[in-house]
């Protein structure tokens, strides 16, 4: 007999000798309590045998395989759950803390980023400053079929950021003391999002769901670059944020989804103002916006979505200006190991705004992480007027293709007992047309910063250590 081989009863898994669940004619396991889903059952022989409250047979931690449910839609695994209501690939490890209250799931994400941030040329900048957000979500159970989900999301970019935001040459967008930012990043809102959802499980395979947020997402564009795992570790926000995914804080937002197997199609109403300057209130909802997104999950490694909307006058400083914006992006995730990850984004955006016509943007980035150790990278290019860039009054009406790319490196002091301490380092190239010399000097401009990544450590990581310390 082969060494591997083990004697088993008949109903016992020939390999570690646990009772197998019968399964059905259709395919699917009995299931005792719709509620709460049955754990997967792992093959693991060293694993002392239990019994879950249904009598099911059940091995040692495989509470850490419970199967966990999206708070925006019932029907969703939570690992697919991003920003608003857009979807991330199935198989993309979570970051977060989480704690159950019987049929109750609270979970807390976040990240913040002490550091020190230098950017050389003309209109660059250094300075000491701590991007940092944090988010609770909780889910609670209606019935056999029925989910409630709230959200908040808030962050202290206010006080670690300023008005003025921190520096990033070529970015734009917003405004500060009623002057146009450029080369510089707005503080996000101290709230970013207050919202509720209210899903249902239709049929086997079909789902719909109710969004609202004050605020929150509209279903259009990517997730949010912060809830990418590809930009997870880089501090910065792209330069093509304003063209892809800067509606991520919108004040007075209602979306409606249906949702069939791996495919979702959603429409939304909101408010097509940016936050003001006032960034610790709520601005008034207005509702004079709307978009539609089709989502679409192939495979668990990859995420697929198109999506277009009308933004109505979204810069307070041009209250005429009109935006249709049309976005596509492919996202791409595969486990290596038991901790390696490799996860990757390509992300399509544009503009067509009133007077100004139509310009494009495109962003790839990637994140490879292995233990303790994580390189990340990303390239942007995009097509920015010259009045985006707050130029002299001979360019304004001009377009400019600028491009950036940085690389960065992580190194995790702390790694998988909670909290994830890394030591991070990244460099910027910024690439302009001679025609911006003028401006910005001879390129290119160059781009460093060391910081601090800490954040909580992955769920799967966090149960294990937490089970290992007992």
């Amino acid at each position: 007999m082969h060494p591997e081989i083990v004697r088993a009863e008949p109903g016992q898994c020939p390999k570690c000798g646990m009772t197998l669940v019968p399964i059905k004619e259709n395919g699917k396991r009995p299931t005792p309590n719709a509620e709460r889903p049955m754990p997967k059952l792992q093959h693991a022989s060293h694993q002392q045998v239990t019994h879950d409250a249904n009598g099911m047979a059940m091995p040692e931690h495989a509470e850490h395989e419970m199967k966990m449910q999206s708070s925006v839609n019932v029907a969703d695994p939570m690992n697919r759950e991003s920003s608003g209501t857009a979807w991330v690939p199935d198989s993309t490890p979570i970051y977060g803390r989480m704690w159950m209250f019987g049929d109750d799931m609270l979970m807390l994400h976040g990240g913040i980023f002490p550091r020190y941030t230098n950017v050389s040329t003309r209109r660059g900048d250094d300075r000491i400053d701590a991007p940092n957000w944090i988010m609770a979500m909780f889910s609670h159970s209606l019935g056999e079929n029925t989910q409630l989900g709230l959200r908040a999301m808030m962050s202290l970019d206010p006080l670690t950021e300023g008005g003025r935001g921190y520096p990033l040459l070529l970015q734009s967008g917003e405004s500060w003391r009623d002057q146009p930012l450029h080369d510089r990043q707005h503080p996000h809102d101290l709230f970013d999002e207050l919202s509720f959802s209210l899903s249902q499980k239709l049929t086997d395979d079909m789902s719909g769901y109710l969004y609202f947020g004050y605020p929150g997402e509209p279903a259009i564009g990517p997730p949010t670059f912060m809830h990418r795992l590809s930009a997870m570790d880089d501090p910065d926000a792209p330069i093509s944020h304003h063209w892809q995914d800067s509606t991520h804080i919108t004040f007075g937002v209602a979306t409606a989804g249906v949702q069939w197997r791996n495919v979702k199609v959603e429409g939304s109403v909101f408010t097509g103002r940016e936050p003001d300057e006032q960034r610790y209130d709520f601005d008034r909802p207005r509702f004079d916006s709307f978009s539609g997104r089709i989502s679409w999950n192939p495979t668990p490694d990859l995420a697929l979505q198109v999506s277009h909307g009308y933004i109505k006058s979204p810069e307070m400083l041009e209250p005429n200006v009109n935006r249709h914006r049309t976005s596509a992006s492919l996202i791409y995730n595969r486990a290596l190991g038991p901790d390696s990850n490799w996860a990757t984004s390509l992300v399509w955006g544009q503009n067509d705004d009133t007077h100004e016509g139509k310009t494009e943007s495109v962003l790839i980035e990637t994140n490879y992480q292995r233990e303790r150790d994580t390189v990340y990278g990303r390239w942007e290019r995009v097509e920015k007027s010259g009045h985006e860039l707050v130029l002299a009054p001979g360019d304004l009406n001009e377009i400019f293709p600028v491009n950036a790319v940085s690389i960065g490196y992580v190194r995790d002091l702390s790694h998988g007992n909670n909290i994830d301490i890394g030591l991070g380092g990244q460099f910027t190239i910024d690439f302009w047309p001679e025609e911006l010399d003028r401006y910005y000097g001879g390129g290119p401009g160059y781009g460093f910063q060391v910081f601090l990544r800490l954040r909580p450590s992955r769920h799967d990581h966090a149960m294990q250590h937490a089970s290992d310390t007992k």
